[in-house]
């Protein structure tokens, strides 16, 4: 690719803009107000406001490989509390996608150097559902289930956190995962009953 082309592309993308509202990018400086997070992946072909038809300021995105929302990682930590705290989003959305190259990875017995401890936290959710994942043969599908219950176990990971525990007793915050389909370029809701889920585990992890 020219990376010039990059500049002529945004040229013609802020005259479209302007064309359609002359006001567009005054309005757009004068800050956010999103409803959404967004924790997505850095997968190139996975962009977050474009498979929501969405426009810039209506959602605040994480994304690293393969979605991940590692209670470690201090730039997630910090991207939840900010959209929470001070954003006041009411959606939390986790978004994987089939065929994900992180969840492949983790799913073989490869050296990745410093990836390793980064693919570790996806290796730990095939243990939690080994025995589910071990009855599925075919290897397409046990890595699509693989793929959904990773960010099932990611919302959980975002459930935990003490910011969105405090601001759920205050207001409502929703939390949802999300498959993306590749192949067909639709959004999947995985419909996942988090309190359901929960209710057995959760006070080993109530904070408040």
């Amino acid at each position: 690719m020219d990376i010039k082309k990059i500049f002529e592309k945004n040229r013609d993308w802020v005259q479209q803009k302007l064309d359609l509202d002359e006001n567009y990018f005054r309005n757009l400086s004068k800050g956010q107000n999103p409803d959404i997070l967004y924790i997505g992946c850095s997968d190139s072909r996975v962009t977050a406001e474009e498979l929501m038809g969405i426009s810039p300021g209506e959602a605040f995105v994480h994304r690293n490989i393969a979605n991940m929302v590692p209670n470690t990682d201090l730039s997630a930590m910090s991207v939840i509390e900010y959209a929470v705290e001070y954003l006041k989003v009411e959606h939390i959305v986790v978004c994987g996608h089939y065929y994900c190259g992180g969840v492949k990875a983790a799913m073989e017995s490869t050296d990745m150097g410093l990836l390793n401890p980064w693919l570790r936290n996806i290796r730990d959710v095939y243990r939690f559902h080994k025995d589910e994942l071990k009855d599925i043969e075919d290897e397409d599908a046990r890595y699509k289930r693989l793929v959904e219950l990773n960010v099932q176990e990611q919302c959980i990971n975002v459930i935990k956190t003490a910011v969105v525990q405090k601001a759920d007793k205050e207001r409502v915050i929703n939390v949802h995962g999300w498959v993306f389909d590749i192949h067909s370029g639709k959004l999947i809701d995985l419909k996942i009953n988090f309190r359901k889920l929960l209710e057995n585990v959760m006070e080993i992890y109530r904070l408040q």
